[in-house]
């Protein structure tokens, strides 16, 4: 890909972000929509653009309230890591490696990595149980420099039924772009293990992975210049408008001038040049412990499978009436075998089937009335005083959502 000048559009961006050319410009090319002048003036940084254009943010919750620092509820454009992945064989395995006769791919490997060593095992037949095909990922985090370690996780791909004791052979690691950035090696952790014999073996954990760590060292640097950016950009990680524009605020009233303003409900900008012979990195370490009380939508989170119910603190009811009961119904199947009499001719052997069915309905629970919930409190204790399971709380929960009693948004996992 050539950009505009015929010059090679670098694959690699932002500190390692992947970052295709038509991705960059279509960020670049991105509408940004504020308030009057484009953004905001925060409580302590003075009036920008035209009169009448300044607006009120809700500050929240009084300081160590609810509040998290500015790193925990955003991401730094630019600052991420990149994934990287590679193809190896861990050796040293106590009989549970590769089937070779059913994983050839590890025989391939084994047999192109003794040639490189200089070991001739063309026409040879080996069977070796110790070695096993895995796949190597790891993450190459922002700003990594060369001959730095990075942790690796390594992942059986063959029929191998441990990896424990083994040790991974020189793996080169490849980025999203085909180039080497790191290269790992060294002795396999497992979180698991499996014994057994002839007839049965038990298993505890995952023996078929295990981690490396610190045994990639790296070797390619992504090229990024972090201190020439002008502008940076902050991802609110759980998008919403009055978090941003806290955050706006937040960083405005600490360096006492409009310098963040907020884009829309996931992105607040800053204007490095606007921080007065501050740099970018200088800029990110004075903002980023800032405490903000982060907002968000009221939610009730279920999940039928473990009966969990999560409430939001934001979550209120309306004044409601509810009744709840169950019908069980029971079906016994209790067959009858029939022999015929002893020396009997023409006898045969026959089973008759016997069932019991049976209906009965629980009373439950009578008309009980839950009032209007002002706090979280309140609500927990009106829905416990129906006396109910967590599965039947999550139907009537349902229902109460479906009546329009409940103001929140009800996600079922």
């Amino acid at each position: 890909m050539t950009d505009q000048a015929g010059q090679k559009a670098p694959t690699l961006r932002a500190a390692g972000a992947f970052l295709s050319r038509a991705a960059a410009i279509a960020l670049a090319l991105a509408p940004r929509t504020g308030f009057a002048d484009g953004g905001y003036d925060g409580p302590n940084g003075p009036a920008g653009g035209r009169a009448g254009s300044n607006f009120v943010v809700d500050p929240g919750p009084a300081a160590g309230e609810g509040a998290a620092r500015i790193k925990d509820l955003v991401e730094f454009e630019g600052v991420r890591g990149n994934d990287l992945v590679g193809y190896g064989l861990v050796v040293g395995l106590d009989g549970s490696g590769d089937g070779l006769r059913n994983s050839p791919f590890t025989e391939e490997a084994l047999s192109s990595l003794l040639e490189r060593l200089g070991v001739n095992v063309t026409g040879e037949q080996f069977r070796p149980r110790n070695v096993a095909a895995v796949l190597v990922t790891a993450t190459l985090p922002a700003f990594a420099r060369a001959g730095s370690r990075i942790d690796v996780t390594v992942s059986t791909i063959g029929d191998a039924k441990s990896l424990l004791g083994g040790t991974l052979i020189m793996t080169p690691l490849n980025g999203a772009d085909g180039d080497i950035y790191a290269v790992a090696q060294g002795s396999v952790i497992s979180g698991g293990a499996r014994a057994g014999g002839e007839a049965a073996f038990v298993t505890q954990g995952v023996p078929t992975a295990g981690t490396v760590p610190g045994g990639a060292r790296v070797e390619r640097e992504v090229v990024f210049d972090f201190e020439r950016m002008s502008q940076i950009r902050l991802a609110v990680r759980d998008a919403d408008f009055t978090t941003a524009a806290r955050i706006a605020a937040a960083v405005n009233g600490v360096f006492g001038r409009r310098i963040a303003h907020m884009l829309d409900s996931g992105t607040v900008e800053l204007d490095v040049s606007a921080a007065r012979g501050f740099t970018p990195a200088e800029v990110i370490a004075s903002i980023e412990n800032i405490e903000v009380a982060p907002s968000q939508k009221a939610r009730v989170v279920v999940d039928h499978r473990s009966g969990t119910i999560v409430l939001g603190s934001d979550v209120r009811v309306s004044r409601i009436a509810v009744s709840q009961g169950n019908i069980i119904l029971r079906v016994n199947e209790q067959p009858i075998v029939s022999q015929p009499n002893p020396f009997a001719r023409n006898g045969e052997t026959v089973v008759v089937p016997r069932t019991e069915a049976d209906i009965q309905e629980d009373p439950g629970l009578g008309l009980a009335l839950v009032n209007e919930a002002v706090t979280l409190a309140d609500l927990v204790g009106g829905l416990n005083a129906l006396g109910v399971g967590p599965r039947d709380m999550i139907d009537i929960l349902k229902a109460i959502k479906l009546a329009g009693a409940l103001h929140a948004e009800f996600v079922v996992q």
